[in-house]
């Protein structure tokens, strides 16, 4: 008889057998319980150190999937264009800047003519509609989003994000 058979087999006929089999089932559930509520370290954080942007559309799906797994946003770095939509999606309380953040911001363009970039209207009232009101104001103290990049960072930015400890 194997091992495990003879874990299960009890020498008082199935009462014992139905209770140490009632009590692996408990042991199962309550390591599934710790499991599910430890956290995840390999996913719990999201370190931005160098991100220059880029599509819209991937950055709004990159970071409602981690708005969603409730991780936390260290910008630590340089976050500019697309990146900067981190702001409007992740909860505010979630994101952390260092001393090293700098915030780029610009209007959407689209590639025109021989490359030459065009404002892309549209995509550019799209990215102000999704920056909460403490960002929109900055930009509209700072000149608004343009076809130069604007940044934001040091006492400014702290007083907009809380500081990363």
């Amino acid at each position: 008889m194997r091992f495990y058979d003879r874990l299960l087999t009890s020498p008082r006929g199935s009462r014992g057998c139905f209770c140490l089999r009632r009590r692996l089932a408990a042991i199962f559930a309550v390591a599934l319980m710790a499991y599910g509520s430890a956290p995840n370290p390999a996913a719990a954080t999201l370190r931005i150190t160098d991100d220059r942007g880029g599509n819209i559309g991937e950055y709004w799906s990159r970071f409602t999937a981690l708005r969603d797994a409730k991780e936390q946003v260290i910008i630590d770095g340089i976050c500019s264009s697309a990146c900067t939509l981190v702001l409007g999606i992740v909860s505010r309380d979630r994101i952390c800047v260092t001393d090293n953040a700098r915030l780029g911001f610009h209007a959407a363009y689209r590639p025109g003519f021989l490359g030459i970039r065009v404002v892309n209207e549209p995509a550019t009232r799209t990215l102000m509609s999704i920056y909460p009101d403490a960002i929109r104001q900055w930009l509209a103290r700072n000149g608004g989003l343009g076809t130069e990049t604007i940044y934001l960072s040091g006492p400014e930015l702290f007083a907009l994000y809380r500081k990363c400890r």
